[in-house]
């Protein structure tokens, strides 16, 4: 197989939507089902565990670069601005907001943040929403922190500063809203769903303890 073109480096920060802020720690082959394949190794210091990932699987599964420091910041002002009230089908507002995770960019990620810390203030979120409002917070205040060159704690005094007075403003229009009941068919259809996808996503990724014997990739 010849070398592709690769759109990451050594020692690059990088964003992987559904997994959190990491950095390629290297670029190698290595025989996969009888044919050559190079692959991304990629420390994720969230979960403290790295990941293999095919070089031309990458871009399919969202796996970007981290930000500007002008683009973080547009991501950042964007959190306190007014915006369409979120529906109050609190199982549509997961599927909408699901996809803007897998999506991936830094303004999806802060447009869910803002969205359910809104409805938060509403009504308590329930445990999925909850789930995928801490997974998109956490990915948001780490590439503001990577892109600022800042401690993540820092960028959640931000992010913190710009969610408040929204949160004050938003009170007062608690009224305004029904949810539905929690539906526990529907979070068990979810968590089926995203077991699926999980496995999907393992397919292009590979076990770092199986790359033990790989040759690192030649240098042009």
């Amino acid at each position: 197989m010849a070398k592709p073109k690769t759109e990451f480096t050594v020692n690059q920060k990088i964003v992987y939507p559904s997994q959190g802020v990491g950095k390629i720690t290297e670029i190698f082959k290595k025989e996969f089902k009888d044919q050559l394949v190079y692959y991304y190794k990629i420390y994720l210091e969230v979960s403290d565990m790295y990941i293999m990932v095919p070089v031309e699987k990458a871009e399919g599964l969202g796996i970007r670069s981290i930000v500007s420091k002008d683009e973080a910041q547009k991501a950042l002002d964007m959190i306190s601005e007014d915006f369409e009230p979120p529906t109050s089908d609190w199982k549509l507002r997961y599927q909408q907001n699901l996809e803007l995770l897998k999506k991936g960019t830094i303004e999806d990620i802060a447009s869910i943040v803002r969205c359910l810390y809104h409805r938060s203030k509403v009504k308590e979120l329930p445990i999925l929403e909850r789930k995928l409002y801490d997974n998109a917070k956490k990915l948001l205040e780490d590439e503001i922190a990577d892109a600022f060159g800042v401690s993540s704690k820092e960028v959640e005094v931000m992010l913190h500063a710009k969610l408040e007075p929204l949160g004050i403003k938003t009170e007062k229009k608690s009224t305004v809203y029904e949810d539905d009941e929690d539906d526990e068919d529907f979070e068990d259809e979810i968590d089926n769903n995203e077991k699926d996808s999980d496995d999907e996503e393992s397919d292009d990724e590979v076990d770092s303890d199986d790359t033990d014997d790989s040759d690192e990739m030649d240098e042009d």
